[in-house]
């Protein structure tokens, strides 16, 4: 029976750690994209040599979490920006959720402009802030992408390891959303992108 157990607990060992390999493989194959992504942007505030600059938590599969969705039907409104420009939109749903056995919720947005866009047309948008902000992260909050095809039978995958950082955290110049007060965290979501090492000439935004 020795023998047995062994065996057994030796293949759920190698069972867990194949499966903490994969998401982290996937996290890090997710991330190398995302740093791809700014030397084909056209608009892009970073460079090749920058992008040693992008730091990032630990992959962390507690962070990645099944929200159950609430459909909303809200009117149109504007988002002020950190430029001081506001930008149109509806909201969308609400996403309720368990971080560390505590319940969260966030609001899920739809940016009215980029729904005209047959390449956005499916996109949905995130803005968080959390207790990190200002500290391991930027001040000004972070971004989760979602695509309505995500939003399947009620329910949708939160990555938080997916948060990123908006433009303003790099250079100025940029419209970035201000994530809204209901979408501001009570926790520390120690995932995702964190603060960017190189200083730029903005003032941090605590």
């Amino acid at each position: 029976m020795k023998v047995v157990f062994s065996t057994l607990f030796t293949v759920l060992v190698a069972a867990f750690g194949s499966q903490a390999q994969t998401f982290s493989e996937e996290t890090n194959q997710y991330r190398n994209h995302y740093k791809e992504e700014f030397l084909h942007s056209e608009n892009s505030p970073l460079k090749a040599a920058d992008l040693s600059y992008l730091q990032f938590y630990e992959p962390d599969s507690t962070y990645r979490v099944v929200a159950h969705f609430e459909k909303a039907k809200g009117k149109s409104f504007e988002m002020p920006t950190y430029s001081g420009m506001n930008k149109t939109y509806v909201k969308y749903g609400v996403l309720k959720f368990k971080v560390n056995g505590r319940r969260q919720k966030l609001t899920v947005y739809r940016s009215l402009s980029l729904q005209q866009l047959a390449k956005y047309k499916d996109y949905l948008f995130v803005p968080f802030k959390d207790k990190t902000n200002g500290a391991d992260t930027y001040g000004g909050g972070r971004y989760i992408d979602l695509k309505t095809t995500d939003l399947k039978g009620g329910t949708c995958v939160l990555d938080f390891n997916k948060a990123y950082n908006p433009y303003c955290a790099y250079s100025t110049g940029y419209n970035c959303p201000i994530p809204p007060l209901n979408n501001h965290l009570a926790i520390a979501v120690a995932a995702g992108e964190k603060n960017f090492t190189k200083q730029h000439h903005e003032a941090s935004i605590k």
